[in-house]
């Protein structure tokens, strides 16, 4: 096991541009850019039918949530491909390019034409938007958990590492409000005819304001004064030297890309398809489990720094190893349950995600951090995450709900036992 490396929080890698205005304007660039990826999972009960005809409103529902599927499937091509702008261009230019791609692919799905328009074309729109907002996606996440890691200081990276996930989760929960309250304000049945389509709009325009604060952000000093690849072989050499650091990132990610992708997007749509939930109490008990998340996330944080990031990991995979049966198997038609159950499994998943950025940036050097970071993170969440809601629903509908519980229990096994075999990486410097 290596030992932890003691750095001082005033350290290099630590200082400029790391000042709160800066990690400001970048949590809301991914704010915006995390709205537009959530809002698909949480409307797709309301526009499913839209897109797809035929059979009954669950074959509908597991059509859209195969194409939220297919979007990931981008991901680790858009890991590597803005993870080769961030490490080749800087980390801004990367940030920037990738909030307009994911804006242009709202818009599009805001503005697609329907089945009853076009007929099957109109689903060839959505998977088209999709598969761009899925590269778009793969990027946001080897650019920006790079930059949070190299502006905050060394001894209060996993601290500062939480303001990503604060502001992932601030555009869940701006997903959720403006779903709940359109479903207070026009019913549920005008959000499934064409109200639908006002988050996707408002998403794609908040996109390019995104734009304008992700411009104004300063390059970090790890990777000016870093050393960079200058071509794409140098970068996949670069990348086979620190094999040990992309295994890593594979065995952590698989579980708890799927814990997220169901407790903290998806498990509302599975409640009001499947489990007969309301819509609009639905929709608000989302809001309010994801607050609570927010709320939480600089404890994990805080105690990460004191403590060390593997004792964080190691709380998080023991308690969904003993809950994950009975968080699922308690879900029913109350809405008032569903966001009890999704407090308690957002707090537990906060122990992992919200340290997440810092560790694994502190596993790679600054040449290759981003593509490092970027690629099998993605290839992990295009594999498990992207297909988890489709799996369970799909499993529900066949009356095996269980096996989706003991699927997630054997991924949180392999994380764990993936922690216990890395090394302590707290305080480290960003070289």
């Amino acid at each position: 096991m290596t030992a932890p490396i003691s750095v001082p929080a005033t350290s290099k890698a630590g200082t400029a541009p790391g000042t709160f205005r800066t990690l400001l304007g970048a949590g809301i660039g991914n704010t915006l850019e995390w709205y537009d990826w959530s809002v698909y999972a949480i409307f797709a009960p309301f526009f499913a039918k839209q897109f797809f005809v035929g059979g009954d409103a669950t074959s509908a529902l597991l059509s859209t949530l195969a194409v939220f599927a297919v979007g990931f499937l981008m991901r680790p091509l858009g890991g590597f491909l803005f993870g080769w702008l961030a490490d080749r261009r800087g980390r801004r230019f990367s940030l920037t390019t990738s909030m307009v791609t994911m804006a242009l692919g709202s818009l599009i799905i805001g503005i697609a034409p329907t089945h009853a328009a076009i007929g099957v074309g109109a689903a060839v729109i959505l998977l088209l938007a999709r598969l761009l907002q899925g590269l778009a996606h793969g990027g946001e996440i080897a650019a920006s958990y790079t930059y949070v890691a190299e502006i905050a200081p060394a001894a209060r990276r996993g601290l500062w590492s939480t303001s990503l996930y604060i502001s992932v989760t601030a555009g869940i929960v701006l997903a959720s409000l403006i779903g709940a309250a359109g479903s207070s304000v026009f019913g549920e049945q005008a959000l499934r005819d064409w109200a639908w389509r006002v988050p996707f709009l408002i998403g794609g325009v908040l996109g390019f304001v995104g734009l304008y604060l992700r411009r104004t952000l300063k390059e970090t000093d790890a990777y000016t004064e870093g050393a960079t690849p200058r071509s794409t072989r140098e970068l996949v050499r670069a990348l086979a030297r620190n094999k040990r650091s992309l295994a890593r990132i594979l065995g952590l990610t698989a579980g708890v890309t799927v814990v997220y992708y169901i407790w903290a997007v998806g498990v509302s749509g599975f409640a009001i398809s499947a489990k007969g939930v309301d819509a609009t109490a639905g929709l608000w008990a989302t809001v309010a489990a994801n607050v609570f998340f927010m709320i939480t996330l600089p404890l994990w944080g805080w105690l990460s720094d004191r403590f060390g990031r593997k004792p964080i990991f190691i709380a998080y995979g023991v308690a969904f190893l003993v809950l994950s049966f009975p968080l699922m198997t308690l879900i029913d038609d109350s809405a008032i349950r569903l966001g009890v159950l999704m407090g308690v499994a957002l707090f537990f998943l906060g122990a992992f995600v919200g340290i997440m950025p810092a560790y694994f940036a502190e596993l790679f050097p600054t040449e290759v951090r981003a593509s490092g970071v970027g690629v099998p993170y993605s290839l992990m969440v295009a594999v498990f995450g992207g297909t988890a809601p489709y799996v369970l629903t799909w499993l529900h509908a066949h009356q095996l709900e269980w096996v989706f519980s003991g699927y997630l229990v054997v991924l949180v096994a392999i994380g764990l036992i993936t922690t216990l075999l890395t090394p302590e990486t707290k305080g480290r410097p960003l070289t």
